[in-house]
């Protein structure tokens, strides 16, 4: 009995750290409707702070804390609502899902480049001190922590509902024009709510590093638990976060002292959090449409067909010749960044199309290498039936969660993301753990790609087809719909489209496409791990690809070759690793809001160069032979459907001459729904 008191003793500890982190991120998301996936990159940050101020530059833990908790973390809550999440709000959830990724990489980014891997210790408050509860000795640290909980439950609860900025904050979300009718300030109400919030990352953090250590990846995924907790109180009843907190850490103590520690039961014991989250997200009631919001946005230019596939022959063309001679090792990185654009080429179908966002979609490619090392089939039929599991499991992903749209969707591919990385992929029968499996090479027509050269064409080529094929569901009915559905999902309700089973047949297609792309790296490699497919690899190549235009091919294609070249720019200058997640994050951040990415400038540089060059073609092409002169029309330069028209991209005759009003009231009056 005395063992069992010890551990709820622990997980009370426990669960009260993580209901400091996820009062903090429920405060922030309840008054600005921003959900900061960064909040414990944030508390690993402001703990990393703290180490430096009282162990580095020797200053008192008390004025450490206070510089921490009520200067630096106030501070930057301030900066970020005033400069990157002001607006996020209103805009579609994934587009604010990617921004506050982009702040998680970048912060890592800034830790390792601010403070270099190695040891560090920061010692728990009041080491020497502790007390006996029955048979159980608990710590100085464990007591100030469960106490810190409480004052911040009570003062949370004192703000929120016995002031006027409490009660401002709470009509800041409902209606923030009515209360900027009746004098108040919704900007200031939410950078004093993003302010709180970062104090209260940044205490989480403090409380958490003596117990996890300082280290950048632990203290960050850390917020998963946090997470978990907020799920429960659906992101705005914090009493049912602080129940969730408790229940959790409770659950992670006593899962610690009573599971085996061998076997797939063992497994369970670190992905409590995960399983947690994930079961919560099931049970959550059915998300409502979002009444009246039609929000476009003007697409990556579509190419017709025979564009598409001349496109296609010119780049397997310009890869033959760039591999002729290559040696074995670059060879390999090509292929890689093959394999990369591929999974990012999934993720063009599921984010850029159709609006929604996937945290692990690294993971499905796992899933199809791990399947073809299994099926032992390197050919044809093995990468098709490859690909057929692979888009099994992403429709079974987001099957239990059928109901749930944007941010709930985004975190249910979290968790499974964690769940596969630590309960699957670990296991004897997958890749074991620090394990590896052997795959062949692709066969085709019974003829074995045995050279490197040749395999890396055949992964272009493949690459090659599927950019092809999504290009031509873009361009179709099914493309079409997908584009409604990211701009308007009540106006697609209200026609009476099958949203939830469309969901579900999207995120298998895009798991299919990751999966296919998992399968032939995995015959590149010859030999593949858990290692290659961790879920928090997930996180920049989300990035790059909204960086480089999640709506394009070419971006996806760009964003491939980007992510190749990441570690190897970071092995290539270790002193700067840091500083290459920096860029990759805040320029996420910077683009966030403009999914066409950098592909867009291409775009835009070749369509200035078009036009300023066809003056002169004009000059020396007979009139008789127009179809020289311009190319076939890109779908999205005439958009259809819910997206805007870009006008400016237009050609001058394409754009209607303004009518007189009276032919303009004649035609409306013709036309009129009787």
């Amino acid at each position: 009995m005395s063992g069992f008191i010890a551990f709820v003793i622990l997980g009370i500890f426990t669960g009260a750290a993580y209901a400091i982190a996820a009062s903090g991120l429920v405060l922030t998301y309840a008054t600005t409707r921003v959900f900061n996936i960064a909040h414990g990159a944030f508390g690993m940050v402001l703990a990393f702070t703290f180490w430096d101020f009282s162990v580095r530059q020797g200053l008192p833990t008390w004025l450490s804390l206070v510089l921490v908790l009520g200067v630096v973390a106030p501070l930057i809550g301030w900066f970020v609502q005033r400069f990157v999440t002001r607006g996020l709000g209103d805009a579609p959830v994934s587009v604010s899902l990617v921004v506050t990724v982009g702040l998680l990489v970048g912060l890592i980014g800034v830790a390792q480049y601010l403070w270099p891997p190695e040891t560090r210790l920061l010692m728990p408050f009041k080491p020497e001190k502790g007390y006996e509860i029955g048979s159980t000795y608990v710590t100085a640290h464990q007591l100030i922590t469960i106490i810190c909980s409480i004052l911040v439950a009570v003062l949370l609860y004192v703000l929120l509902n016995r002031t006027r900025v409490g009660t401002a904050m709470r009509a800041s979300v409902d209606n923030p024009e009515l209360l900027q009718l009746f004098g108040g300030r919704p900007d200031r109400v939410a950078q004093l709510a993003w302010a709180i919030g970062m104090s209260l990352a940044a205490l989480g953090g403090i409380l958490l590093a003596p117990v996890v250590g300082l280290d950048y990846y632990a203290l960050t995924l850390l917020v998963i638990n946090a997470y978990a907790a907020a799920m429960l109180g659906r992101l705005k009843s914090l009493p049912l976060t602080f129940a969730g907190a408790m229940a959790l850490g409770i659950l992670e103590s006593l899962a610690v002292g009573y599971l085996p520690t061998e076997g797939f039961i063992a497994g369970i014991r670190p992905v409590i959090p995960a399983l947690f989250l994930f079961l919560l997200l099931v049970l959550l009631p059915q998300a409502q449409l979002r009444i009246g919001q039609v929000k476009g946005i003007v697409s990556a230019p579509v190419p017709g067909l025979l564009r598409s596939v001349v496109s296609g022959v010119v780049l397997l063309v310009l890869v033959m010749l760039f591999t002729t001679g290559m040696s074995e090792a670059n060879l390999l990185l090509v292929g890689t960044a093959a394999t990369f654009a591929m999974v990012m080429l999934s993720l063009v179908l599921l984010t850029g199309y159709g609006g929604h966002v996937s945290l692990a979609q690294l993971t499905f490619a796992g899933v199809g290498a791990l399947t073809y090392s299994k099926l032992d089939e390197p050919n044809l039929y093995g990468l098709l039936l490859t690909t057929l599991i692979a888009a099994g499991v992403g429709a079974l992903v987001a099957l239990p969660v059928l109901r749930l749209t944007g941010l709930y969707l985004a975190l249910a591919t979290l968790a499974f993301g964690v769940l596969m990385d630590k309960m699957i992929f670990q296991e004897e029968w997958a890749f074991g753990f620090n394990g590896t499996l052997p795959a062949e090479r692709l066969s085709v027509l019974g003829v074995k790609i045995e050279t490197t050269s040749g395999y890396v064409l055949v992964m272009v080529l493949f690459l090659v087809l599927m950019s092809v094929g999504v290009l031509a569901l873009r361009r179709g009915v099914v493309g079409r719909l997908l584009v409604a559905l990211r701009d308007s999902p009540s106006a697609c309700g209200t026609l009476g489209l099958d949203q939830r089973w469309f969901r579900v047949g999207l995120f298998g297609l895009s798991a299919g496409l990751a999966g296919l792309a998992g399968a032939l790296f995995a015959g590149l490699r010859g030999t593949i791990g858990a290692a290659d497919f961790q879920f928090f690899n997930s996180l920049p190549l989300l990035l790059l690809a909204v960086v480089f235009g999640v709506t394009s091919v070419t971006g996806a294609c760009l964003g491939g070759v980007g992510l190749m070249l990441l570690p190897e720019l970071q092995a290539n200058n270790p002193e700067l690793a840091g500083l290459f997640f920096v860029v990759l994050g805040f320029g996420a951040v910077a683009l966030g809001r403009d999914p066409n990415g950098l592909a867009n400038q291409l775009f835009k540089l070749g369509r200035f160069l078009r036009d300023r060059g066809e003056p002169w073609v004009r000059e020396r092409i007979p009139v008789w032979a127009p179809s020289l002169t311009r190319d076939e029309p890109d779908v999205d330069d005439v958009e259809v459907g819910l997206e805007l028209i870009d006008v400016r991209q237009l050609p001058d005759d394409a754009v209607p001459a303004p009518r007189p009003a009276a032919d303009q009231r004649a035609e409306e009056t013709t036309h009129a729904p009787s």
